[in-house]
């Protein structure tokens, strides 16, 4: 790969390198783009909690039911949360991650 050495004269404005943004497209950007876009962001977001969720579960080898039980929680929560209808939190969240980093620990301080 070649290697390119630039040089930029910081007091010419018209020497600085514009970005890697339409500001076209920025500047016609309007309050409903922007709150259709937060709104699929955080659909986005609740289909990767539902994957992770899930994915957690599948790697333990449990049920839904099983999965419930031990963790304590409703067989409907765990439902919600794979289905993506509802995004785990608090410590919830974080016995998601704790069971994904380190499943035997969780499971043991769990039983």
């Amino acid at each position: 790969m070649k290697t390119v050495r630039m040089t930029i004269d910081v007091k010419n404005p018209v020497a600085k390198p514009l970005g890697r943004i339409d500001a076209r497209r920025v500047d016609t950007t309007t309050e409903a783009d922007i709150a259709r876009q937060k709104a699929a962001d955080e659909v986005e977001v609740m289909l990767d909690t539902a994957k992770f969720a899930r994915r957690v579960r599948r790697r333990l080898g449990f049920s839904q039911a099983e999965f419930a039980e031990r963790i304590d929680v409703s067989l409907d929560t765990i439902r919600n949360w794979e289905q993506g209808k509802r995004c785990p939190t608090g410590a919830a969240k974080a016995l998601l991650k704790v069971l994904d980093k380190a499943p035997e620990a969780a499971l043991a301080a769990l039983h």
